[in-house]
């Protein structure tokens, strides 16, 4: 290891230099970071750290074999993403009769056509914070949960892959317009726990790729889906039942699944918009306390009604219980234009002033009705 003050080599167990007591650092080759001698990886970028004189022994990225892909051994680190284990929804999407479709066809041609349909499946992921794993040559694999946590990624993924059906059809309809063959995509969704982990395949491309049962029955649902639909596994049903709509399509045998699979193909968007919609549904605990906030939210309430116009906020941290506030002052009786009567008033047709329709859109908003 090379002393970066005196030039002096020295043994790669040293921490400081022989000659000059200067403390020794490891350069790392990708991101020319300095770092702590007993370091394997570098603090910064994540690269492995080599112990000669910051030359990297790694395999040219043109030679592609299996000694070239190394996998980086778990760390210590809360913030490394080597060997962590997440709860994801995994997605794969795939282009109908790609292969029969480009048979007759030049290369050249195929891409033209296949180019901007992966394009769409990209942009329908990215749109709703989806991490696409990689592209299968006429389709994607795609992540939602990880790397970045959302708590409500089997949503994400199932209003991705909604938008990606949509945007296919707008993009195969032109096809049609055109004179050449339309383009269908079959889409498949399961949510369960994998272990995600780095995978270095070249001198500076590094993948991000889970391991893990959820993954491969995703896969398998994409085969499994009708042609132009999104098929969904059981788990994901029961995450986000009321938020899309399913129709069961039965037990089905699976491969290197040694019991039937329930099958459930993606229909469109339920009814519900929120989480308290749907804690609502389910029937909500009781209400107890926030008597100052409502009393705030009353006083509020009879100005605007005297012509005085009032706006009132909630800000507290997330699950503390704005939403469910909002909602048991509007179930408050006993105010010529509480919230719940502006809001059926409002969808009666009547004609309101325009404060009160104000209060109701903001409501109607907050509620997500």
């Amino acid at each position: 290891m090379r002393c970066s003050k005196c030039g002096t080599n020295n043994p790669s167990a040293n921490n400081f230099c022989a000659k000059c007591g200067n403390a020794l650092t490891k350069p790392c080759t990708k991101c020319k970071a300095e770092n702590p001698p007993t370091s394997d990886f570098c603090g910064k970028c994540g690269a492995p750290l080599t112990n000669g004189a910051g030359a990297a022994a790694v395999t040219s990225s043109s030679q592609w074999s299996a000694s070239s892909v190394r996998v980086a051994p778990e760390s210590s680190s809360p913030e490394a993403l080597d060997g962590e284990r997440k709860t994801i929804t995994a997605l794969f999407a795939d282009i109908k009769g790609s292969m029969e479709l480009m048979e007759e066809l030049d290369p050249e041609e195929a891409r033209a056509i296949i180019d901007p349909a992966l394009q769409i499946m990209i942009e329908a992921i990215g749109r709703y914070a989806g991490y696409v794993v990689q592209s299968t040559g006429d389709g994607i694999f795609a992540l939602f949960g990880a790397p970045v946590a959302h708590e409500d990624h089997p949503q994400r993924a199932l209003y991705a892959a909604l938008r990606l059906q949509e945007e296919l059809k707008r993009y195969s309809d032109r096809m049609r317009q055109e004179g050449r063959l339309p383009l269908q995509a079959r889409v498949g969704v399961n949510t369960g726990e994998v272990v995600v982990r780095s995978i270095q395949t070249g001198d500076a491309h590094t993948e991000y790729t889970p391991i893990g049962h959820t993954a491969n029955l995703a896969s398998r649902m994409q085969v499994l889906a009708p042609i132009g639909s999104i098929a969904a596994t059981e788990q994901v049903r029961k995450l986000c039942e009321g938020y899309f709509l399913f129709n069961g399509l039965g037990p089905t045998k699976v491969k290197g699944v040694s019991e039937p699979v329930n099958v459930y193909e993606v229909t469109g968007l339920g009814p519900l918009r929120t989480r308290l919609q749907r804690a609502a549904g389910r029937g909500l605990t009781k209400f107890v306390g926030r008597e100052r906030e409502m009393e705030v939210l009353r006083h509020a309430a009879a100005m605007a009604r005297d012509g005085h116009g009032q706006i009132a906020v909630a800000m507290a941290v997330a699950g503390s219980g704005k939403s469910r506030l909002f909602l048991e002052f509007s179930h408050q009786r006993g105010r010529l234009y509480g919230a719940r009567s502006v809001l059926s008033l409002s969808r009666q047709g009547q004609r309101l002033p325009s404060r009160h329709r104000f209060v109701a859109q903001l409501f109607q908003d907050r509620l997500g009705r």
